[in-house]
């Protein structure tokens, strides 16, 4: 078995000269098409007003985005695959860019949410290509490492960033700038890409699967919309219990399908591996819990405490550095040296004590005592984790296979933060709605009133906070018992060669 890694290694190309200048322009992509999922929440408001949304469909504004990027991106990664990921990689750019600028110039509700609707699209084109060009990019254990590390500060960070970036151009110009804000970012990414990347070799050049495209993407969509609609309907409402059979039969119908066909949309091979699979449940998990964390602590800054959109893009700061230093500074550093699982489960269960501490939160809570040691906690854990289980996506996977990996790993936090929100938004509600029930009659003059329903509104989000601490706990649970590759063999730069062999331990792509 070590002849034939030597072997591998021995017919693995020289880097790609270009591979650092191409990361940037990745990262810009990455980071435009994470602050598009928060950066228009801050200015939801504002544009809900201007174009006359009533209050049933404004949420369809941020629905309309999640849907077509999460029943999307399977579809997307394999069109990498089939079309070249730079080629895919710019005409996503690009089309984002035209989406974005089709949204700043809305003139009505149906304007916007089409917009939405092709942002969200073109995303899930440009997302997985841009991580499957990373994997096939970076071929040194060291160098890809880094390259992670930055790839993964930015996806776990740049949700924060969208919300200090939300609320200045909210506060300061107008919420058509959320959208325009895009264009620059399209245009600098996509002209970088064009002329500095170098695709190596090792499409996959197969038939497309429709009949999977046609199952996938209807599956996640009933799912993503379940969970959207038990927010605003309840859970017992009789179509979002139909969405979810409808999501359950669909997505099973799929995998029947995909162990069927010759050239399947995903396949099997992809998921089944343990620690690609370890990565898709635990990141999944881990952005449910932070994803809804960002509803909360956004109202619990604009509403409890008063702060302006400015001020409360601000407030996430340290959780922004938390994440920028665990991912850059712990987890680059730390990956070469020790097993995945030892960045991933520490990493989770800090960010654990981290949203623990958040279930203390009140109404006067301090924020240097609170919220900023919280903040750096649930930065720095994610950080750390989100650094190895971005480079594990593509663990072991063959070039044939990049895309649609990386496809996966932007399905579960897509997914993720659409049920992460839904989830935890209706827990809240329901424990408000309870505390309120007990406590508000007993409120005799409007200051009461008023501060009983602060506190009742405090209390649901603890009580959602709570569910959050545990799946982040069953998140680090999945990540040590699932990953069990070791640290990276420093002495090969391909692993393209057998999974069993414990020697390759962040497989490496061999073209």
């Amino acid at each position: 078995m070590s002849e034939t890694l030597q072997a591998s290694a021995a017919k693995a190309p020289a880097p790609d000269a270009n591979r650092w200048k191409a990361l940037v322009f990745i990262a810009l992509a990455q980071l435009m098409v994470v602050l598009d999922a928060t950066i228009v929440n801050i200015a939801l408001p504002s544009a809900q007003q201007d174009l006359g949304i009533s209050d049933g469909n404004r949420q369809w504004v941020i629905t309309a985005y999640a849907l077509a990027f999460g029943g999307l991106l399977l579809f997307g990664g394999r069109i990498a695959d089939i079309w070249g990921r730079k080629r895919t990689f710019v005409t996503g750019l690009i089309g984002f860019a035209a989406a974005s600028a089709f949204g700043g110039a809305a003139t009505g509700e149906a304007m916007l949410l089409g917009a939405r609707a092709l942002q969200g699209a073109f995303g899930a084109l440009l997302a997985p290509a841009a991580l499957s060009l990373l994997a096939v990019m970076f071929t040194d254990a060291k160098e890809r490492a880094k390259a992670f590390g930055i790839y993964g500060a930015i996806a776990g960070g740049g949700g924060a960033v969208g919300l200090i970036l939300g609320g200045f151009l909210t506060e300061y110009l107008n919420w058509r700038w959320t959208f325009f804000v895009n264009i620059p970012f399209a245009i600098v990414a996509a002209a970088g890409a064009y002329f500095v990347i170098r695709e190596p070799a090792g499409r996959n050049r197969s038939p497309l699967d429709i009949p999977g495209v046609v199952l996938s993407t209807l599956g996640l969509v009933s799912l993503v919309y379940g969970f959207t609609r038990a927010e605003s309907n309840g859970w017992d409402d009789s179509m979002t219990i139909g969405l979810f059979v409808a999501s359950a039969v669909l997505l099973a119908a799929f995998v029947f399908t995909e162990s069927k066909v010759k050239a399947p949309l995903l396949p099997l091979r992809v998921v089944t591996e343990r620690n690609r699979a370890g990565v898709y449940l635990s990141l999944g998990l881990a952005i449910i819990a932070m994803f809804g964390l960002f509803l909360f602590l956004t109202y619990y800054l604009q509403i409890v405490q008063g702060y302006s959109p400015v001020k409360t893009g601000f407030a996430f700061l340290p959780m922004i550095v938390g994440m920028i230093v665990g991912s850059t500074q712990i987890g680059a550093r730390l990956m070469t040296r020790v097993a995945p699982r030892l960045l991933m489960g520490p990493g989770f269960l800090v960010a654990g004590i981290g949203m623990l501490l958040l279930t203390q939160l009140e109404i006067g809570s301090s924020y240097a005592g609170l919220l900023l040691p919280a903040q750096l906690l649930l930065g720095l854990g994610m950080g750390t984790a989100f650094m190895p289980a971005m480079s594990l996506a593509t663990h072991g996977i063959e070039p044939r296979d990049a895309g649609v990996a990386s496809a996966m790993v932007n399905t579960s936090q897509q997914v993720g933060g659409a049920i992460g929100t839904a989830l935890l938004n209706t827990i809240a509600a329901s424990a408000t709605t309870a505390y309120l029930k007990d406590h508000l009659g007993g409120a005799g003059s409007k200051a009461q009133q008023q501060l009983v329903q602060m506190e009742g509104l405090v209390h649901g989000f603890t009580n959602a906070i709570w569910f959050a601490v545990g799946i982040l706990g069953v998140a680090a649970l999945i990540a040590f018992t699932f990953v069990n590759t070791g640290r990276p063999d420093m002495s090969s730069t391909s692993g393209a060669g057998d999974e069993a062999q414990d020697e390759v331990k962040i497989p490496v792509i061999a073209h």
